[in-house]
Parts: structure tokens; sequence; C-alpha cells
């Protein structure tokens, strides 16, 4: 137990839902036993939850939620500004500085397209550091003095690199790395220093509906819009955060039944779940929400636990939650 950050997690998740209030986000409550509607991009990280053997508590196989986005997604037609926090469960083989069994989400989706998705992410990021640096002035929080000079050193935006300029830039540095190759962490801490140790987006990943004439490692969740203006990427981004490293994923989402059945039917995720028993039929009841009508929206998955790591200037995941939860390790 990590008991000397408390209050200041405390702070920091209390800033992050006031950066969202502000700006007009509902809080809604998801469900978090779910069917694979609630898997990111690997369903072979899925907790399964049951009581018995046959599975007949929920007539279907149940797991624990990885992510809260497609039923916050069913709710922006109607309310435009949604988001939900609460815990993420992946079944992480790894035991290591940078993976957790559970740990903490704030999720966005809203009706509004990518770069203002970006400007949503970034006010988000500097609405924490601007909230915790003014609570510092009257109580102490536990930061220290150098965490409160790094939050002062953040700039209102952040620098932001296509997938395909990440490539040529650690090429340049030296990295043995080909085009649709996943950027590792050791990586990420390249690209962050090459922009002076600041926050950086990574945009416009590959689209994995192409055929690239090669397979490619780096396929995101399945519910990305391509981009006009760019064949063959699509309108999503990762942030990568110093210390923490890929810290939120986003991306403008298809909001057309057909289009993004054959993106999920399409996609490495779905062929994972077919081996696992699933089928399309688990994400029957999100095809029918989008057939009864959605708009255009964007969203972003915020992992708090790496946002934690930024702030405190600590490598080690293990040391941004207060009940550190792995494979080696279950209290």
């Amino acid at each position: 137990m990590i008991k000397d950050n408390v209050s200041a997690i405390s702070e920091i998740i209390k800033a992050g839902r006031n950066s969202l209030e502000k700006r007009g986000f509902t809080e809604v409550i998801v469900p978090r036993i779910v069917r694979a509607t609630g898997a990111c991009e690997n369903v072979n990280t899925l907790f399964e939850v049951s009581v018995d053997k046959d599975h007949e508590w929920f007539g279907s196989k149940a797991y624990l939620a990885q992510t809260g986005q497609l039923y916050l997604e069913a709710l922006v037609p109607e309310l435009k500004k949604v988001y939900c926090t609460g815990p993420s469960f992946r079944a992480e083989g790894t035991v290591d500085d940078r993976h957790l069994t559970e740990f903490m989400m704030m999720e966005i989706e809203f009706a509004g397209g990518f770069d203002q998705l970006l400007e949503e992410i970034e006010a988000f990021i500097t609405g924490i550091a601007k909230q915790l640096l003014e609570v510092s002035k009257t109580k102490d929080i536990g930061l220290s003095k150098e965490t409160l000079e790094r939050l002062e050193r953040c700039p209102d935006v952040f620098p932001k690199v296509t997938y395909d300029e990440a490539i040529d830039l650690l090429k340049e540095k030296g990295e043995s790395i080909e085009w649709g190759d996943d950027i590792s962490s050791a990586r990420e801490k390249l690209l962050i220093e090459h922009f002076d140790n600041q926050p950086v987006f990574i945009t416009r990943y590959p689209d994995p509906m192409v055929d690239h004439g090669k397979e490619i490692e780096v396929e995101k969740f399945f519910n990305m819009l391509p981009d006009p203006s760019n064949p063959g990427r699509v309108l999503s981004s990762d942030l990568i955060l110093p210390f923490g490293g890929e810290s939120v994923g986003s991306a403008a989402r298809v909001h057309i039944a057909d289009e993004m059945v054959a993106r999920l039917k399409n996609s490495k995720m779905f062929k994972r779940l077919l081996k696992m028993g699933g089928s399309i039929d688990d994400f029957s009841w999100y095809i029918d929400q989008l057939k009864k009508g959605s708009v255009p929206h964007s969203g972003c998955g915020f992992g708090m636990a790496r946002i934690i790591q930024w702030i405190m200037g600590t490598s080690d995941i293990k040391e941004a939650v207060t009940f550190p939860s792995n494979k080696a390790n279950i209290i």
C-alpha cells in the first residue's frame, strides 16, 4: 500500500472530474459486468465472470469490463458530452512497472470531431495540472517542489506527430523499426526526449481495413474513423506522457451501423473473440443502437495511473496507485 500518495491521488481524480464538469460533460454510471462490448483491443485479456462452468448465470459469457466506451457512445446522440469513471480490468501476463491487473479509467465521448478531441485531451491534462498548482498554494497534498515546477512548465498545447512521422523520426535516431510496427515504451521515451520532455501526441495510425501489403502490428480498437485527407490512416491518437508513456488512447468514431459492423468483423479483436466462442451477437445491443441513429462523435480513455505517474514523476506504475495489483500480487 502506498500511503504517502493518497492525498495527491485524491486531488488528481477530483481535478480530473472538475475539468470535465466545467466543460459540460455529464457523468454516467456504466456496467462493469459485460459482454465483449466491454473489451478494448485484446479480448484475450478479459477476465471471465461466472458462478459455474456452464455459464448459466447470464446465459452467455460475461466479463469484467475494460472500457465503458460503447455504453458512453450510445448516449452521445441525446446527452452530447458524457464521461464515466471506474476500474478497468486487464488480465495482463506481464509483471513489470507499466502494467496492472486493475486501474482507474476516466473516459469521455462527445458529439464532435478529431481536432476537438485533441483539444479536450489537452484541456483535461492541463486542467489537472493547473488545479493541483492552485490547491498546493494553500495546503500540502504531497507533491514535491520538483513536481510542481514540472506542472508549471506543462504547455496548453502539446506537440503532435503522425505515426508515419514518428517512425521516420525513430529511424533517424538509429532505431531498427519499420512502418507498421508498434512503438515500444523505450521508443516512446525517445520521442518524449525529442520534444523537450513534454506530453506528445502520436496521431493517424494505419487503418486496419486497408491492405497495406504487410501485416501491421499497431492495430488499435476497431471503431476508428478513416482520415479523409490521408488514405490508409485513421483519425486516432495516443498521448504519450513523460514517465507514464502511452496514457490516453483516442479516436473519432464510426457512427454508421453497417460501416461499424464491417470494421468490427475485419478486426483482429473479432477474430480472437470467435476463437473464444463469441460472435457478432455480443455486440447486438450496440449495433441496434446505431441503427436507431447516431451522430459524428469522438472519445478517449484516460489511464489515470499513468497520468498520476507523470504528475508524481515515477517510472513505476505501482507507485501511482494506493493498492497495486498485478499477476504476482492480489490483496
